[in-house]
């Protein structure tokens, strides 16, 4: 056939994919030579055929030769005349966004070679893969194909068109959207590219390439060798053909040893010790299938064989520690298997797929487990959070855990900011992944105080037994300028008070130090004084460092009266701020006149049994249309847990669901806390209705949603609450769940028993559950109140018990949302909440402002003599609108008063 003329940059940049260095030990140095072995993944043979280093130096002469301009364009094409020239290929169809759903991009069929002269005289055998270089042509089994684009020389690199190539080597091409990595998989070996990255991972390591992936028109190019080398694909250059042709059928295996996995191949005499090239020193090799172990030519023999059950790979892990250098232990209190490398700790449990590292849990693919007295845990629990590499050799049912012999070094500073002239405390981790004692360290450049400000440069290496020295550990210490304290000062706007007169302080306090952030705290800096006499105030200041100052000044007040503490209160506390008054006549206030009427909104209160003492269904009913749930819960299993609110559609038709305001609560050791977080977060998203979601339940399809609930594990003893307004199409079934929370809840829920009521609290289904309010007369002008939840004059809501039937009555009438409106309020009114029942901690919306009652530095208003301000109107009659609903966890009746507020003084 007729080549066109091809430069001898093209030549030299073709000639670099004679290098087979494997990824695992990949060099720079590009005239490395092929290799042939059976690991997927391998490290080099230290020698080299005779053939293979005349083979470098030809490629070396070859590099020295002056470019050559070529005569002819190098686009055009070698193809079969007779193949069909409009077929679609890879540079036309492939996506960039997603190559694993592109488009086959070569004739796929392929068309069989007629002309022999354009294979060329090179032998080529079965299942062996030819590239022309510069064209897009590849022969494979007689047949021609074409890739998207050419084989391309980028900086003297060669590129192939990576789907082209891998669906020739019998490869699966992937994509993961979330990484923007295009991925090749091969016998539980995994190669992942970036575009425009000169490094790709090989099963998680991370692996220089000789140059970077790139995209050119839709098509994506990578290094040849990046995949030859990573799965040991054989090949052959034949530069006077301008051809490179890869051997598919020996890709992985080693051809020249003859020997099988698990013969006597290189280990001590007797052995079974397979004979891997480069094998590290200390390298464990598992079989699999297998309870036989290779290391340091040496056999073996687990307590039980390396198994796969539900597709996890299990190890027993005595043996792998014992082997990798850790130690082993069990915490008889806990019934935990602990492993210790130096200060990292991992713990197991018999048939729990959730482990812990250094204190945090961590899911593992699935549950340790015991066999014949073994136990067994995933492999990849261990490498991973140790960090242990390894390398998979599907062909010969092994794999390779990379453990060196050297001890390693480490070690950490305290956190946060360190200052000149401050004690440095240094933690050291260190240990041997053989086992043996670390007997000596070494430091260079440590300080135990640093007096001058900047970075400092801090390495560690350790020595064990053996004499053999960690690598050094070296960490950058900034040191930041020495702490100014800060400095305490504050004034005030008058030098004399009179009784009841209203303080106003000036805070002048300062730091010199840029950024540095001052805590306040002051001590009797009353907003006024009702006794006559002097008044010590004091504040103090504290930096970030912990350095402190204080200052200190006499409030003088006079014998002459302004306001009485009474007066002063109503006039001056702060909105959401409590105050304390004689509330034993509040009863005797009139009640404000009144209307009252209802909203068509079903109510779901799942709050009993209140503490919960094991997993199941705590409340179920059948909701349509507008529908609101209140949930309360405390976990008290022992063990942590998750709540789950489960919709499934009992329809023969599609439902649609829509998610309108919700808010929660914990989980925290806190009932009252939680309560008041559910009320304030419900409120405010009712400041935001664009956050509404809607899905839709295919009949009898049951879905998890209030995901905010769910998303919290509850540990023991902690309380959650939660407030959600929901709309559906349809009549949808509800399941307010609490399971352990590794499992399913939807798997499950079908197993889940009902949990009867704890004859205590309160659950029901009620219907009417939005409350409406209204007053038209003018109030405000004399002492009244509204009176909510006390049952008498603020009518309990009646249901039933949605799982046995039951008729309620909702005590206290909590998650009913009260919308007030009171037409018409006096001038100078006073608005406050006054709790009749006990304490209570909750929010309210007062026109369009959420208010915390009280606020939260006031903890809890108490019944019957403190009360927190809601609102005050100013010198003209207006309306007010309260929105108010009561917070789980705290005491019912609560009582709204209105009174004239004290005339203002000057």
């Amino acid at each position: 056939m007729n080549f066109k003329r091809i430069s001898m940059i093209t030549v030299l940049a073709a000639a670099q994919v004679s290098t087979a260095l494997p990824v695992a030990a990949e060099s720079p140095d590009i005239t490395a030579p092929a290799l042939i072995s059976n690991s997927a993944l391998q490290s080099p043979v230290e020698g080299q055929t005779q053939q293979s280093r005349e083979q470098q130096t030809e490629l070396q002469q070859a590099e020295e030769t002056p470019n050559e301009t070529p005569t002819q364009a190098v686009e055009g094409t070698i193809s079969d005349p007779d193949s069909d020239s409009s077929a679609p290929n890879e540079q036309q169809e492939e996506q960039e966004s997603d190559p694993s759903d592109n488009t086959v991009s070569e004739n796929e069929e392929g068309s069989t070679t007629k002309d022999k002269s354009e294979i060329g005289t090179f032998q080529v055998s079965a299942n062996e893969l030819v590239l022309m270089m510069n064209s897009n042509v590849m022969y494979h089994n007689g047949k021609q194909y074409k890739a998207g684009q050419p084989m391309a020389v980028t900086q003297g690199v060669s590129y192939v068109a990576i789907r082209a190539m891998v669906e020739r080597a019998g490869l699966k091409l992937a994509y993961d959207n979330k990484t923007k990595e295009t991925i090749i998989l091969k016998d539980g070996n995994e190669l992942r590219f970036t575009t425009g990255s000169s490094n790709y991972k090989v099963n998680g390591q991370v692996r220089p390439m000789k140059g970077a992936a790139y995209q050119s028109s839709n098509v994506f190019m990578v290094p040849l060798t990046a995949i030859t080398q990573a799965l040991d694909i054989p090949y052959k250059v034949n530069q006077p053909e301008k051809k490179v042709i890869l051997d598919l059928s020996k890709m992985g295996n080693d051809n020249n040893s003859g020997q099988q996995p698990g013969g006597n191949n290189g280990g001590e005499p007797g052995s079974e010790t397979p004979n891997i090239p480069n094998l590290g020193p200390n390298d464990l090799i598992l079989m699999m299938n297998s309870n036989k172990m290779y290391q340091n030519g040496k056999t073996y023999t687990a307590g039980q064989p390396m198994a796969v059950k539900n597709g996890v790979s299990y190890v027993a892990i005595r043996s792998l520690v014992d082997r990798v250098g850790l130690k082993l232990t069990y915490d008889g209190k806990t019934k935990e298997t602990i492993i210790i490398r130096g200060s990292d700790e991992l713990r197991f449990k018999t048939n729990s797929s959730v482990y812990t590292v250094n204190g945090q849990r961590k899911s593992m693919k699935g549950p340790a487990y015991q066999s014949n007295n073994t136990f067994m845990v995933p492999l990849t629990s261990i490498t991973q959070a140790l960090d242990i590499s390894y390398r998979v050799d599907q062909p010969n049912k092994r794999i390779i855990l990379s453990v060196s012999s050297k001890p390693v070094a480490s070690f950490t500073v305290q956190s946060g900011e360190i200052l000149a002239g401050q004690k440095v405390t240094y933690k050291t981790n260190s240990y041997s992944p053989t086992g043996l004692a670390i007997v000596n360290e070494h430091w260079e450049g440590r300080e135990e105080v640093f007096n001058e400000p900047g970075v400092h440069t801090v390495s560690y290496s350790v020595q064990d037994s053996s004499g053999e020295w960690s690598e050094p550990y070296t960490l950058s210490i900034h040191i930041s300028a020495p702490n100014t304290p800060p400095v305490a000062m504050f004034d005030t706007d008058k030098k004399e008070y009179k009784i009841g007169e209203k303080i106003t302080y000036i805070n002048q306090s300062y730091d010199s130090d840029p950024g540095d952030e001052i805590t306040y705290k002051w001590e009797n800096n009353d907003q006024a004084f009702f006794t006559a006499g002097p008044h010590k105030v004091l504040l103090i200041v504290t930096d970030k460092h912990g350095a402190t100052s204080s200052y200190e000044k006499i409030i003088n007040v006079t014998n002459e009266v302004l306001y009485t503490k009474d007066q002063f209160n109503q006039l001056f506390t702060g909105i959401g701020d409590k105050y304390t008054f004689d509330g034993t006549a509040v009863p005797t206030w009139n009640l404000m006149p009144i209307t009252r009427s209802s909203e068509p909104s079903l109510l779901i209160r799942s709050n009993s049994p209140e503490t919960v003492y094991q997993e199941g269904i705590v409340y179920r009913e059948i909701g349509n249309a507008s529908t609101r749930f209140m949930i309360h819960h405390l976990n008290a299993t022992g063990k942590n847990m998750k709540m789950y609110v489960v919709a499934t559609n009992i329809n023969t038709s599609t439902a649609r669901l829509t998610t309108e305001y919700t808010g929660m609560g914990g989980p925290i050791n806190i009932p009252t806390a939680t309560g008041k977080a559910a009320v304030q977060r419900y409120l405010e998203s009712m400041q935001s209705p664009d956050s509404f979601k809607t899905i839709s339940l295919a009949p009898g399809e049951s879905r998890i949603i209030l995901q905010d609930l769910s998303a919290q594990t509850m540990k023991n003893q902690q309380v959650l609450s939660m407030f959600a307004d929901l709309y559906s199409d349809s009549p949808i079934r509800y399941d307010v769940i609490m399971i352990d929370e590794v499992k399913d809840p939807i798997q499950k829920l079908p197993y889940l028993i009902l949990h009867p009521s704890d004859g205590v609290h309160n659950r029901g289904t009620y219907p009417d559950s939005t409350r409406i309010i209204e007053s038209y007369e003018l109030v405000g002008n004399t002492p009244s109140r509204l009176a909510l939840g006390d049952k008498t004059n603020d009518p309990n809501l009646e249901g039933y018990d949605g799982i046995n039937g039951s008729y309620q009555s909702n005590a206290g009438n909590f998650g009913v949302l009260y919308k007030i409106k009171l037409h018409r309020v006096a001038p100078n009114t006073l608005i406050t909440l006054n709790p009749r029942g006990g304490k209570y901690m909750g929010a309210m919306m007062v026109n369009g402002n959420i208010i915390q009652t009280p606020n939260t530095s006031g903890g809890a208003i108490s019944a019957p003599n403190e009360a927190a301000v809601l609102y005050r109107t100013g010198n003209y009659e207006q309306s007010v609108e309260i929105l108010f609903t009561a917070a789980p966890g705290s005491s019912l009746p609560i009582n709204i008063l209105l009174q004239p507020l004290p005339q203002v003084k000057n």
